[in-house]
Order: structure tokens, then sequence, then C-alpha cells
């Protein structure tokens, strides 16, 4: 059941995406190769250090995300933050929350934390049970696999921010709100990976090492894990990427809602949700995590666009071609513009053509 062997002799294979060390130098080349995805992998790092060192650098600043600071507050304007620029100082480095005083810094870096938490929280969910749904459906009976595949077409079908908001709505208040809105996003959008799986399954388990596997005896789930599984590595990896910056996104939203992450714990989406009315009197409270919101996600967008192409062979493999085939071009319509003019390709050129009518 040597995966090197049978791919060695298909027509065509490329070695370089086989699991092993192998394969994972040729995945760093081809990701090193990407600038735009090394400076979103550096984004990316940077928010992470930031959201883990978040209890560090408050402790730096000499502030938490919680306490109030009323002396910070014009009350006769309604609430504005004393100062300018929204009360940035040397003891407040971003300002302070409009009406309540508290630290914009501090509750920006701690929403980080819940932000991404959350979102990874839910990808891990959603891979899982979508690996496992998916790889149940395509090892599975007629049956099985019609079964988990209807079922899999009504959980696509759901629509996330309707059922999330119904969730969200009837679990008590007591239970920790960053784990409930992990697990319900998790919960119900894992019908596409699973779908995707499946459909990877199916491909897979068809090919010569599955089926010696089979005929030497091994069980089904020993097959999955030993000869499938590493072929579902590239896909999953790359659909996983891809949805961290979409959980990030269905968090905020959720919380600007009102039914996601509760005050205090601070999230970007909560801070939104408070700053719709202070976008003119104090702009950065609602400039600050809008723009850190968006940087994440387009960082972790590109990242996980890079990763597709690092992982997939054949998409470096059609932008060499189609750099080829506008090199070819462009040199065409060079010799083409040469030739009336009498240039020293035009007499073979025309003879060409005239021994060929």
């Amino acid at each position: 059941m040597s995966e090197v062997l049978v791919a060695s002799q298909a027509p065509g294979a490329d070695l370089t995406v086989l699991p092993g060390a192998s394969g994972a130098r040729q995945f760093w080349r081809r990701l090193r190769a990407q600038r735009a995805a090394l400076v979103a992998a550096a984004v990316v790092a940077v928010l992470v250090l930031v959201a883990l060192a978040a209890p560090l650098l408050t402790a730096i600043e000499g502030q938490d995300p919680t306490t109030y600071h009323p002396e910070l507050i014009d009350s006769a304007r309604g609430g504005v933050p004393v100062g300018a620029f929204g009360g940035i100082s040397g003891e407040h480095w971003l300002g302070v929350e409009p009406q309540t005083g508290r630290d914009l810094f501090a509750r920006l870096v701690y929403g980080a934390r819940v932000s991404l938490g959350v979102a990874l929280a839910a990808t891990v969910v959603q891979i899982v049970i979508g690996v496992v749904v998916g790889v149940a459906a395509g090892l599975g009976t007629r049956w099985v696999d019609q079964a988990l595949s209807r079922f899999t077409d009504i959980i696509v079908a759901l629509p996330l921010m309707v059922m999330s908001l119904a969730m969200l709505a009837i679990v008590p208040s007591g239970f920790p709100r960053p784990v409930l809105v992990a697990l319900v996003i998790g919960l119900i959008a894992w019908g596409t990976i699973a779908k995707i799986v499946r459909a990877q399954t199916l491909a897979l388990k068809g090919l010569d090492h599955v089926s010696a596997a089979r005929l030497s005896g091994w069980g089904t789930w020993h097959i999955a894990r030993r000869e499938l599984l590493p072929g579902l590595a590239a896909p999953v990896i790359t659909y996983a990427a891809l949805l961290i910056p979409q959980n990030i996104t269905v968090e905020a939203a959720l919380s600007f809602l009102g039914v996601g992450v509760k005050p205090p714990t601070p999230s970007w989406g909560q801070m939104l949700t408070a700053a719709d009315v202070w976008y003119q009197a104090a702009p950065q409270y609602l400039l600050l995590p809008a723009g850190a919101l968006f940087v994440t996600v387009l960082a972790l967008t590109v990242l996980g666009d890079g990763v597709r192409t690092a992982l997939d062979p054949r998409a470096a493999s059609r932008l060499r071609v189609g750099t080829g085939r506008r090199r070819e071009a462009k040199a065409d319509a060079t010799a083409g513009t040469d030739g009336p003019s009498g240039g020293p390709d035009m007499p073979s050129g025309g003879a060409e053509r005239g021994g060929a009518s």
C-alpha cells in the first residue's frame, strides 16, 4: 500500500504533493514564492501574538478591559471622552470608551483573543464533524451514503445566522458565551466540508492502493486512517484556512446583533454595536475594531488562498502555462508588427504562407 509507488506509476504524477518531508519542503517552497501570502502570514502571526500576550500588554499599559474611568468622560457633552483624539494619553494608548471610560487598547487586544479563539474553536468543530460524516458517507453502504448525504444537504440549506440567533437566544445566560458561540457556529456550518470530504473520499477509494488494502483484509476505519486521511489532508487544510476568517465575521455579526459575546467580555463585534452612535463624536471607537476586523479577515483570506495554491500543484502549473502563453502571444504580436515594415522575418513568413496555400 505504498502511496509513493502508486503515485510514481501514474502518468504525469507529481511526487511533490505526497506526504512526508519532501512534500513539506515543496509546500514551504511554493508558499515562500508568494509574497502576499508571506505578508499575510506575518500579519496573522502578529495578531496571534497580540491576542496571546494581551494580559502582558495591558499590564505594561497599566490598564484592564473592564475598569470604568468616569473622570475621563465629559458628562455635559453626553459622555464624550475628555481630551483630544478620544482621550489618548500615556496612560491610555488608544483613548477610552465613550460613556464608560474603559481603556480602548485593553478592550481591543482582549477582543482579539475572543474573536480569534471563537473562530478557531468553531473551525475545529466544523472540521471534525465534517471529516467524520464525509468519510462515513464515502465509505459506507449505499443506504448510509444516501442518509448522511440528505442530512448534510439539510444542514447546508439551514440559514446560519437565523439558526444561530435562535439557538443563542434560548440558551441560559450562565453558559460561557464564547464557548457557546463557537459550538453553535461549528454545529451548524459543517455541511460544506462534509460534502467536500465525501467527494474526495469517493475519488480516493477507487485508487489501487486502497483496493489493495481492501484485498489485504483491512477494516473500513483502518483503511480510512491509513490510506484516505493523508489524501484528505490538503483539501481539509485548505478549506480550514478559508473557514477561519468566515467564522470571525460570523462571530462579529452575532455580537453586533446582541446575541453573541456579552459584556463585560470584550469582542470586536460587540464594540461595533456600542460604537454605532459615536462615529461622529468619537470616530476612533468605531474605526479601531472595524479596522482590526478588516485587517484580520483580509490577512487570513490571503493566507488561505496562498495555502490553497501551495497545496495544489496544478494551480501553480496553470500559472506557469498562462505566463508562457502570454509571452508567446506577445512575441507573435511583435513579429506581426515588424513584418509590414520590412522586417527580416517577412520574406520567409510570406513564403511559408504561400507554400501552405
